[in-house]
């Protein structure tokens, strides 16, 4: 019996938990591009993703994730065509305790539109806790004046089970389109 293998990819910016995240949820030890960083002013976080993350997560005997995390930095941005390529769909993680998380969120949903209006996409907010002035109604009414409807959940992403309710989420919208990896 052949095992289905279908790519996520986990988006967002430095310091959203995108590495954390697949490490949370990955059954092997994730492969990881992580450097010093030396962009103290974007985050204060010691390392950050250079070129990119990598777990798996077996769901059963017929079918496998492959985790893919991309760097969060805009200067790598040349990189998320690439990893994204063939992806079931992509889940953006978005720091709620930045400044200004909405400019970031638009990053993201511009640098991965091709994807997301190719297959599917999830919103994960994390970091709520630091910054409870904007909540996930904000984010919907954001995502709405885009034109995009796009669901949207507050994350721990050092929690397991949060992190596999954004993939259940993601997944659950896949099935309409796609049945075992095929188009219906």
């Amino acid at each position: 019996m052949t095992q289905l293998t279908e790519k996520i990819i986990f988006a967002g910016s430095m310091g959203s938990g995108k590495t954390t995240a697949i490490k949370s949820i990955s059954e092997i030890e994730p492969v990881s591009t992580e450097v010093d960083n030396n962009d103290m002013a974007q985050s204060n976080k010691e390392l950050t993703t250079m070129a990119m993350d990598f777990g798996t997560l077996t769901l059963s005997d017929e079918s496998k994730l492959l985790l893919y995390g991309t760097p969060g930095q805009e200067r790598l941005s040349f990189m998320w065509s690439v990893i994204s390529d063939g992806a079931l769909g992509v889940i953006i993680l978005i720091d709620n305790s930045i400044s200004d998380p909405f400019s970031n969120l638009d990053v993201y949903l511009e640098g991965f539109s091709n994807l997301i209006n190719q297959s599917k996409a999830v919103i994960g907010i994390t970091k709520s806790d630091l910054n409870d002035k904007v909540d996930v109604v904000a984010y919907h009414e954001h995502l709405k004046s885009k034109g995009l409807s796009i669901p949207v959940f507050t994350v721990d992403a050092r929690k397991k089970e949060d992190v596999l309710t954004l993939l259940d989420g993601l997944i659950s919208l896949c099935e309409s389109k796609y049945t075992l990896g095929e188009e219906i």
